[in-house]
């Protein structure tokens, strides 16, 4: 059992790794496209029209759901957010994820509140590992040309939905 754990760790790590040294040299949009795990996120923000922001000069601060939190959202909550009559609800929540800036993990404060680019607040805690809002932070600090990506396990809504 010891070493499926290593072995599985192992993976994690050079995975990890690997997924931060190619980040560098591409815009945020580039590096999601580049990470299976991120294809639902690419696929809203494309059904968003935000692919040219994301790919601007920035620099931003992205906030990532895995494909599996979105998975986690209620029942059609994702084919819904992707109709083209709801654009403006689907901007609203991926703009939530935003911040305008280069944020970094050595950055985060225990409850320090940052403004999205969608308008409202997000909330950091570092007990027990560091989380926005309600959403663990699974990978830190993955830089891109354009600003920095913190993957998370939970699709985060703005307060007002």
């Amino acid at each position: 059992m010891k070493t499926i754990i290593k072995s599985i760790f192992t993976l994690a790590l050079v995975a990890a790794v690997s997924f931060s040294a190619n980040a560098q040299s591409k815009d945020i949009v580039g590096l999601a496209v580049g990470n299976e795990n991120l294809s639902t996120l690419v696929a809203a923000v494309k059904a968003a029209g935000l692919v040219e922001t994301l790919q601007g000069d920035g620099p931003f601060t992205v906030f990532a759901p895995t494909n599996d939190a979105f998975a986690a959202l209620p029942a059609g909550t994702v084919e819904s957010l992707l109709k083209p009559e709801n654009k403006d609800k689907l901007i609203a929540v991926l703009t939530y994820h935003v911040v305008a800036g280069k944020v970094k993990s050595t950055d985060l404060k225990e409850g320090m509140e940052a403004g999205t680019v969608q308008g409202s607040k997000v909330k950091v805690s570092l007990k027990g590992g560091a989380k926005i809002n309600d959403a663990k932070v699974v990978a830190a600090d993955v830089m891109a040309s354009n600003g920095v990506v913190h993957v998370i396990d939970k699709v985060i809504l703005p307060p007002n939905m």
